[in-house]
């Protein structure tokens, strides 16, 4: 997938977080038909393995919530004071285990076997990727591995 212009790193935090700020990137990209299709399967909570689906899980609210106050012109910062207070409360601790897991996913776990898949498909191999993270970064243009992305969070 190319780089698609308003779309930020998985990486990016917004407050302690990373990856929510792409969430939210990605409704306002969606609702002004910027989003390329290859990514609307990707939104939304409603498939269980999807990264927007596990995010919001964590912040214990829906995606439809926090779609409302992002198309409504709310700040990112307001979005996530907003589901901190009205979802599951999340300790610094918790926010740095959710910042350490997405940023693993895909690496020995039941995902594992989509990466090889996804690669290959996107014509990566050869990459040093080793998580679904790093094949998003790399297939949108970034280089998490150059970059030491993880040492962000």
């Amino acid at each position: 997938m190319p780089n698609v212009p308003g779309l930020r790193s998985c990486y990016d935090k917004v407050g302690r977080l990373i990856y929510l700020g792409r969430m939210l990137d990605k409704i306002r990209l969606h609702a002004a038909g910027q989003l390329p299709a290859a990514y609307h399967d990707y939104l939304g909570d409603a498939q269980f393995f999807t990264l927007d689906g596990r995010c919001c899980r964590f912040l214990g609210v829906p995606h439809s919530e926090i779609k409302s106050r992002v198309l409504a012109g709310e700040t990112d910062e307001s979005v996530l004071n907003w589901a901190h207070a009205h979802g599951t409360p999340r300790t610094d601790e918790e926010c740095h285990v959710w910042n350490r897991f997405m940023a693993k996913l895909g690496w020995r776990d039941e995902r594992s076997h989509l990466l090889p898949q996804r690669i290959q498909e996107s014509g990566l191999t050869g990459k040093p990727i080793e998580t679904l993270i790093d094949h998003i970064e790399f297939d949108e243009g970034r280089d998490p591995v150059a970059d030491r992305a993880w040492e962000k969070i």
